[in-house]
């Protein structure tokens, strides 16, 4: 029985999941996207994700957390410079997964993990603008600029 069990554990002993998972994050962070399987990219980004937040908050003591998991100083030195000032302002999701299809030997299903904003296709080519309001799909008072569309094309007749 598997009660309580948060996390994919991959068929795997906890050693071998931890060096895949350590693996795994330095190819992610020295090529920005790597091609892999759903289940391990799934379990990748539970992993990275909490690295890059604390890569966020450049102290010595994040510097030894990450080390601490990564093993690795130019992967730390990577991931604390050029990464953490691409998503600074960022409050999360920092990697994307996109579906790529089955795997002819096994029919596993692939997936590409990349990080959000490295890559250009998205983001066309330009940086974010800084200076535009936030907007939410599915808030403010009823409607917004769509309501109000109308209701100024009556006052004109």
């Amino acid at each position: 029985m598997r009660h309580g069990k948060k996390f994919n554990h991959l068929s795997r002993k906890a050693g071998h999941r931890k060096a895949l998972m350590r693996n795994l994050t330095l190819a992610l962070v020295e090529h920005k996207r790597i091609n892999t399987t759903l289940a391990k990219a799934k379990a990748l980004r539970q992993f990275v994700e909490p690295l890059v937040t604390k890569a966020k908050n450049n102290s010595m003591h994040s510097r030894r957390v990450v080390f601490s998991y990564l093993q690795n100083k130019e992967a730390v030195k990577e991931l604390f410079g050029p990464i953490a000032t691409k998503v600074g302002d960022r409050p999360g999701g920092y990697v994307r997964i996109i579906k790529t299809g089955f795997r002819k030997g096994d029919a596993a299903e692939m997936a590409m993990i990349e990080f959000v904003d490295f890559n250009d296709v998205y983001t066309g080519g330009k940086e974010k603008s800084t200076g535009g309001r936030r907007r939410r799909r599915r808030g403010g008072k009823g409607g917004g600029a769509q309501a109000a569309a109308p209701v100024a094309t009556q006052e004109e007749e």
